[in-house]
């Protein structure tokens, strides 16, 4: 299964990926956590619990323009409450980063900066693919993957960031 593949290592350190400051120390150690799995078409969305440790997929926004993104984002975050956002951070399988790796970056310096809320980068390689097995695993149809496909892969980087906080 291409999902076992999903890896949680957050900086393979030396090839690329580095660790953003907030990392593996939420500020708090209670409250609401939202991951993102960025994309240039759609953002999927997870929310969970730093008490709890468990992720649920959320929403997916399918917006092209930053403003619409991002007042999507205002609106969630105003009702969830956060203290800690996750942003998956997309590189080759070698870990090297790529142009979407430098577009995720850029993502999150804006959600912290936006908000004011501390965002963790988290090795998103094959979050998708995991996504994707998990529901064919569960017997959703293709055609019916695609809207929720891209919250159920942040739920993956959320999950890999809640299992960092653990070890």
């Amino acid at each position: 299964m291409r999902g076992e593949e999903f890896t949680a290592d957050v900086a393979s350190r030396g090839k690329g990926l580095a660790p953003h400051s907030s990392l593996l120390t939420p500020h708090a150690k209670t409250g609401t956590v939202l991951a993102f799995d960025f994309g240039t078409k759609r953002i999927g969305i997870a929310v969970g619990d730093l008490s709890l440790k468990l992720a649920h997929p959320l929403a997916t926004i399918a917006a092209e323009d930053n403003h619409t993104r991002f007042a999507a984002i205002e609106r969630l975050i105003e009702e969830w409450q956060p203290v800690q956002l996750v942003v998956g951070l997309p590189a080759y399988p070698d870990g090297t980063e790529h142009e979407m790796s430098r577009l995720a970056r850029r993502f999150a310096q804006r959600l912290e900066g936006r908000f004011g809320i501390a965002v963790a980068l988290v090795d998103e390689r094959f979050s998708t693919h995991a996504a994707d097995d998990a529901l064919a695993d569960a017997g959703v149809a293709a055609r019916r993957r695609k809207p929720v496909i891209d919250q159920v892969a942040a739920g993956r980087i959320l999950d890999a960031w809640f299992a960092m906080l653990a070890a």
